[in-house]
């Protein structure tokens, strides 16, 4: 089957705040603009955030809904660029937590890299999950119930990660990849059945 590539008329939420890394942001939503798609940054802050370039402070990145604004019935999917800052400050947010979730229990396809997935595993988004991420995440998402490895992208059920900038080609294509594919409500609900039965057969 061919691989669904033009992503015209889906709407994706970007979500990130202060301390985002610059280049996990802006090249995905290039990539994604390419496509066809609307990418909306989304941020608890309004205006603008500021983005992170390597080691120091890069260029403001104008924010085109507030967090408090966004109805996440409104998105096809959901990106989560890194950068130390902006995940850690994102997932003592409850309210962003919440639209993460929101995005894995309807089935929407997301995309994280880099520190990204933090917020993956605030949201209890890795269990029995295969994913990657910057390396100093492995221990908290294996304590999530996650499956870590070390590759530049990996999709599970819908769920696109990678570990750094370099990756980005790869995340990209990806992302693009299963952004096309769409909802992935029935393996996800199929793999909490799973986990589930899992536990039952633990406890015995």
């Amino acid at each position: 089957m061919a691989t669904p590539s033009n992503l015209s008329g889906k709407r994706v939420a970007i979500l990130a705040t202060d301390g985002v890394e610059e280049v996990e942001l802006t090249e995905p939503r290039q990539a994604l603009e390419d496509a066809g798609a609307n990418p909306i940054v989304v941020s608890p802050k309004s205006g603008s955030i500021k983005a992170w370039q390597h080691d120091h402070w890069g260029d403001e990145i104008k924010v085109d809904v507030p967090l408090e604004q966004a109805r996440q019935d409104d998105f096809d999917a959901l990106m989560l660029p890194g950068g130390v800052m902006n995940p850690d400050h994102l997932r003592q947010n409850k309210q962003a937590v919440q639209f993460v979730r929101h995005f894995f229990d309807a089935g929407k396809p997301i995309a994280a890299i880099c520190h990204g997935p933090w917020m993956l595993v605030e949201a209890d988004a890795v269990r029995g999950r295969m994913l990657t991420s910057w390396p100093s995440l492995q221990t908290d998402i294996r304590n999530a119930g996650g499956d870590w490895v070390d590759r530049e992208v990996v999709t599970d059920m819908g769920i696109v990660t990678s570990r750094k900038p370099d990756d980005i080609p790869a995340f990209n294509r990806k992302m693009i990849e299963e952004f096309g594919e769409g909802i992935h409500a029935g393996d996800r609900t199929r793999a909490r059945y799973s986990d589930k039965k899992t536990e039952r057969d633990l406890r015995g």
